[in-house]
């Protein structure tokens, strides 16, 4: 039975915890939340439980780093992306400390919390800070090895991981490339290009459009920074329409880095976005504010109808 990314997560950062002595992790007393408990568990020397105090916490860690540790920092990621990026900015991007920020429950994924826990920004707030890189999390595998590239690179890092259980994508022992997106399907038609549980929806939506005569290339681009720019301008040349998909407002976002590419790349083909449309969510279970903010399988099918018409 698959696992939630957070405890995924929790489970991965335990066993190379135990391994490598010089991973800290700290978390703003959420740890049950972003089971970064299970590290504390096993390697309670070298967990910190800072309270609510996420711009300290990130201080902290900008201290371990500068004395050659490797600081895991745990909280929700819309506070992470918002009280700890005065942190993050001066610490992490302009002294290029090797800090890792893990911001937990990304996208609506904290649904009965609200817009106040909610975290629609983080990739577009993150993605902007020089030296960042930025990861987000689509399956098990992919969280292994995110986990892993984090401990095995410098650097200040950005990732989004989720409370919630994702659709597998990757066997076990999957090979991944650092600025290297994935593609799960391939098609004629159109790429649809999706970070995170959008990646699993897409290739839902793209196995309902098959129906339709539409084939479409589907493509896991879990890294955002750095971005896969070779592969969306080949996909765009290939399919001669993208459509984005992410759990994050359409602004500044994967869709945003997306369209960056392709216009400097003068890859001029029409594109769609998948995502919130400058708006907040309220609350309510996942599923059904995931449908309700078109953020599902049947509303990518619809963007990639509305989309490949356009060619």
């Amino acid at each position: 039975m698959a696992k939630a990314i957070r405890e995924i997560y929790g489970e991965i950062l335990a066993k190379y915890g135990q391994t490598n002595k010089d991973i800290v992790v700290l978390d703003a007393d959420v740890s049950s939340s972003s089971r970064s408990v299970l590290f504390q568990n096993v390697c309670p020397d070298r967990f910190f439980n800072v309270g609510v105090a996420e711009a300290n916490m990130v201080a902290m860690a900008a201290g371990f780093a500068s004395v050659g540790k490797i600081p895991f920092i745990n909280t929700f990621a819309t506070f992470l992306s918002t009280i700890g990026l005065l942190g993050a900015r001066i610490f992490g991007s302009y002294s290029e400390l090797n800090m890792k920020f893990m911001g937990a429950y990304g996208g609506l994924s904290d649904a009965f919390d609200g817009p106040s826990h909610h975290s629609v920004e983080d990739i577009a707030i993150m993605r902007s800070l020089p030296n960042f890189r930025v990861y987000v999390a689509s399956d098990e595998t992919s969280t292994e090895w995110i986990v892993k590239n984090a401990i095995d690179s410098k650097g200040p890092m950005y990732v989004r991981l989720s409370r919630d259980v994702f659709p597998t994508l990757y066997s076990l022992g999957e090979k991944f490339e650092d600025g290297k997106g994935k593609v799960l399907r391939q098609g004629k038609d159109v790429t649809i290009i999706a970070a995170g549980i959008m990646a699993g929806f897409a290739l839902e939506a793209a196995k309902t459009l098959a129906g339709e005569g539409i084939e479409a290339r589907v493509v896991d681009m879990f890294t955002i920074k750095p971005l896969d720019t070779a592969l969306i301008l080949e996909s765009a040349k290939t399919t001669g329409a993208i459509v984005t998909a992410e759990e994050h407002s359409v602004i500044g976002g994967l869709g945003g880095a997306v369209s960056e590419a392709l216009v400097l790349g003068q890859a001029y083909v029409p594109v769609g976005f998948v995502g919130l449309d400058d708006t907040h969510a309220e609350c309510g279970p996942y599923s059904e504010l995931l449908a309700k903010y078109k953020l599902d399988a049947p509303a990518i099918a619809a963007k990639v109808r509305e989309t490949v018409k356009k060619k």
